[in-house]
C-alpha cells in the first residue's frame, strides 16, 4: 500500500510512519509533505498513492486549501488534535480521522475503514471544504476570571494573566504572567474546562498558557521540555503520548 503523509513536524511524522510500518510491513510511505504548497505540487505530478494522512493545520495553511485545489481521488484521513465542534463537522462530511496523540489501535481502526472502502467500492464524500474550515477555525475561547481569596481580599485573576497552574500535595497553585502566585481552590480538571483551548494539560502537575511559552526543547526519548516567561521549581515536561498533540495545539 502507498501512503503519503501531510505533516510539518519531523517528530510527529516519525512516529506515524513508525505504528503504520509496524501494522502492516507491506505499506510503504512514498512521500512526507510538510507544506500547503509542497503538497500542492506533489498531487500536480504522476504518483502511486493509494492513501493519505494528513494533519490539518500546517505552516502556510490549512491542508484543506490542498484538496480545493487539487480534488482528491484517493482517500484521505485526517490526523487532529481538535475535538467537540470539529469532530462533529467531521462526522457531517463523512470524513474519516485519527485523533491525537496517536495510538496502535486508531491508526488500525483508520487502515480498516480504508480497506473497508475498497472492499465495497466505495465513493468518496462530496466534501464543502469552505464550510468545514469555516468549523474548525470558528470557535472562540471567551477569557473567563477567576476569584482568588487572598486573607481578606478577593483577588480577580483573568484567566489571560495566567502563565500556568500546578498541583502539589493536592493543592493547586497558579502563577500570573508577573510571577505573582495564588492558591486556586479548583482542580486542574476543573480550571482546563475553564481556560479553554490557549491553555495544555502538559502532564498531570502543570496547566500551562500558551502565550506564557517561552521555548520548547527536544528531551530524551521523544519527551519535550516546556521553558515559560516566568519561573518554575519544577521542569514542565511533555512525554512522548502528547508531543505530537502539543505541538499541533501550540502552532494553532
Amino acid at each position: 500500500m502507498h501512503i503519503v503523509l501531510i505533516e510539518d513536524e519531523q517528530l510527529v511524522s516519525d512516529e506515524l510512519c513508525e505504528l503504520l510500518t509496524q501494522i502492516d510491513p507491506s505499506i510503504t510511505i512514498d512521500a512526507v509533505l510538510s507544506s500547503v504548497k509542497e503538497a500542492i505540487t506533489y498531487f500536480n505530478e504522476p504518483h502511486k498513492t493509494q492513501l493519505i494522512f494528513s494533519d490539518i493545520q500546517l505552516g502556510d495553511g490549512y491542508s484543506f486549501e490542498i484538496f480545493k485545489a487539487v480534488q482528491p481521488t484517493i482517500p484521505v484521513i485526517y490526523c487532529t488534535a481538535y475535538h467537540d465542534h470539529a469532530l462533529q463537522a467531521f462526522d457531517h462530511n463523512g470524513i474519516a480521522y485519527v485523533l491525537k496523540p496517536y495510538s496502535g489501535t486508531s491508526i488500525e481502526n483508520a487502515l480498516s475503514k480504508y480497506k473497508m472502502l475498497l472492499q465495497n467500492n466505495s465513493k468518496l464524500p462530496s466534501v464543502n471544504y469552505e464550510a468545514l474550515l469555516a468549523n474548525i477555525t470558528g470557535k472562540q475561547t471567551k477569557p473567563q476570571v477567576l476569584l482568588i481569596n487572598n486573607g481578606n481580599k478577593i483577588i480577580p485573576v483573568k484567566t489571560t494573566e495566567v502563565a500556568c497552574f500546578k498541583v502539589e500535595h493536592k493543592f493547586t497553585s497558579l502563577t500570573t504572567i508577573l510571577n505573582q502566585r495564588y492558591q486556586v481552590n479548583s482542580s486542574l480538571d476543573e480550571l482546563e474546562d475553564l481556560c479553554g483551548t490557549s491553555f495544555f494539560r502538559a502532564n498531570r502537575q502543570f496547566l500551562v498558557n500558551k502565550e506564557s511559552i517561552k521555548e520548547v526543547e527536544h528531551y530524551s526519548l521523544r519527551k519535550l521540555f516546556i521553558k515559560l516567561h516566568v519561573k518554575t521549581e519544577e521542569e514542565i515536561i511533555i512525554n512522548k503520548t502528547k508531543a505530537s498533540a502539543f505541538l499541533n495545539w501550540l502552532k494553532s
